[in-house]
């Protein structure tokens, strides 16, 4: 028996990371460039790092949360973010909704695109 705990922890090591963490590029910051078809109105970023961790930075704020959904699902949320205040907190606000909103993910290379079943599509990239 008491082989058993150090068994299982070492067997729940191994399962492989199937999260978007697994497919996006880890450790870069990518740049938000497109909102539902057009130019973004302000700026943001999202990273992502392996079993599911996301970071990034909203308009005003820092913010994390998980996805711990196979790829290509996706469900993010709840966000923590910091507390600043700033003037684009409104736009901050409609980040934080259509983020949380992303059913799917497509990661290829430095481009990512997130959406959903009711047409949003937000589009990231990695600056060159």
């Amino acid at each position: 028996m008491k082989y058993l705990v150090p068994f299982l922890l070492m067997l729940g090591a191994c399962v492989p990371d199937e999260t978007i963490g697994a497919y996006a590029i880890n450790g870069q910051n990518y740049h938000l460039t497109e909102l539902n078809g057009k130019p973004a109105p302000f700026t943001a970023t999202i990273r992502f790092e392996p079993k599911g961790k996301i970071t990034g930075k909203a308009p005003c704020n820092r913010y994390f949360t998980v996805s711990e959904d196979p790829y290509p699902w996706l469900k993010i949320g709840p966000i923590g973010a910091t507390k600043v205040a700033c003037p684009d907190l409104k736009n901050e606000a409609l980040y934080f909704e259509t983020l949380e909103s992303m059913t799917l993910a497509e990661a290829s290379g430095p481009v990512l695109i997130l959406s959903n079943d009711d047409g949003d599509e937000m589009v990231f990239r990695i600056p060159n």
